[in-house]
């Protein structure tokens, strides 16, 4: 049984919705369900629902946009629901040193209170996909292997739970 994958993304001049596209094909050839959708058009029901999820926005002061911090912040109803679930995280901004890696991390931090499992990487940008502007070649790249590696993680814990049933 293939791992539902939730890509969800706030994106404000479409970048980060490029990027989550290509997080998105990643799931898809990893052999995952893949729910590809904007905060404004979800709702965090969808949340326990899935075996992974991969959360993005733009930075802002280095830290995600405030749709992203809201929607997390809602997800406190599902708090010890989302335990074990695999996650994952990216983001775009307009400069190299622009706090994508603080932002990257502080979307990490927030799966952690929630209990989630994140994995980091030694081939790519070790804590999640990130764009300077519209994403480029290397950057959809990131956005696939992203995808790829929490959707094989979510897929295996999936079925090693099941296994122990």
């Amino acid at each position: 049984m293939a791992a539902k994958v939730a890509v969800l993304y706030y994106s404000k001049g479409g970048n980060t919705q490029k990027l989550a596209e290509h997080v998105a094909r990643g799931v898809e050839k990893a052999g995952g369900d893949v729910v590809l959708r904007s905060f404004e058009d979800t709702s965090v029901d969808l949340l326990p629902e899935c075996d992974g999820i991969i959360l993005g926005a733009p930075t802002y002061f280095g830290l995600p946009a405030s749709p992203l911090q809201a929607f997390v912040d809602e997800s406190i109803k599902y708090m010890r629901k989302l335990d074990g679930k695999v996650g994952g995280a990216f983001t775009t901004s307009a400069r190299r040193a622009g706090g994508n890696e603080t932002t990257v991390m502080a979307i990490l931090q927030m799966m952690l209170v929630h209990g989630m499992i994140v994995q980091g990487t030694t081939e790519m940008d070790h804590y999640g996909a990130v764009a300077i502007g519209e994403p480029d070649a290397l950057a959809a790249e990131q956005g696939e292997h992203l995808g790829m590696r929490v959707t094989k993680l979510a897929a295996t814990l999936k079925a090693s739970s099941q296994g122990a049933a």
